[in-house]
């Protein structure tokens, strides 16, 4: 399908210079393969079948914007009925299918209600099919992933970069301000989780941590 669009906006092109554009009958030859080579470049570098990538705002902190799914850091089990769940609902969002995922994750709770990484990962879903925006819905699961068990850092970690990519910087400042003051020292999640904060208050107009330091001589 994707080359029968080609083909035809190559027709539409080739008509609009000789009938419309009035082309001299000399230019033609020229015209038709600057054509080509453009319809050659893509057979050879062109993807059509590859899902979109959202590009990053001017002046957003890399790191807001990266696959929620890879950045679990410990935070969810890795067997399981919930990791199976998560695992079919993160194969669906790689492709772009962002609704299916939500809906995935859905079905999984239906069978375990209390599952807070279902409530998390259908938090994450939520998001990622609203664009990056936290939206009233993905709220509502992360915070039913908090009722579930107020001492689990995934519920705070994903809420907080979730209002980061929103652009509630300050929402998101207090959330994982919040979620480092009670994460023990050796947590696997916790230089992550600094690292993201630093970058957070980058974005905010504070100066890096480092600023302050006089340079050696």
């Amino acid at each position: 399908m994707t080359w029968l669009w080609i083909a035809v906006a190559a027709a539409l092109t080739v008509g609009g210079m000789i009938w419309l554009g009035r082309l001299p009958r000399a230019a033609r030859p020229l015209a038709g393969a600057a054509l080509m080579l453009g319809l050659a470049g893509y057979a050879l570098q062109g993807s059509p079948s590859l899902p979109g990538k959202p590009v990053a705002k001017p002046g957003e902190p890399e790191g807001f914007g990266e696959a929620i799914t890879d950045q679990r850091q410990g935070m969810a089990e890795r067997f399981g009925p919930a990791a199976q769940w998560l695992g079919m609902s993160d194969g669906f969002a790689r492709t772009g299918k962002t609704e299916l995922a939500a809906r995935t994750l859905e079905k999984g709770l239906e069978k375990h209600p209390d599952n807070v990484d279902l409530w998390v990962g259908l938090g994450n879903a939520l998001v990622a099919h609203g664009g990056g925006v936290m939206s009233p819905a993905s709220a509502l699961a992360f915070d039913e992933a908090a009722k579930r068990d107020s001492t689990h850092p995934a519920p705070t970690f994903f809420a907080g970069l979730a209002l980061a990519q929103s652009g509630d910087y300050r929402g998101a400042d207090a959330v994982w301000s919040e979620l480092l003051a009670r994460s023990p020292a050796d947590a696997p999640w916790r230089a992550d989780l600094e690292m993201r904060l630093a970058q957070l208050r980058v974005a905010m107009g504070a100066p890096p941590p480092d600023a302050d330091r006089t340079p050696a001589p």
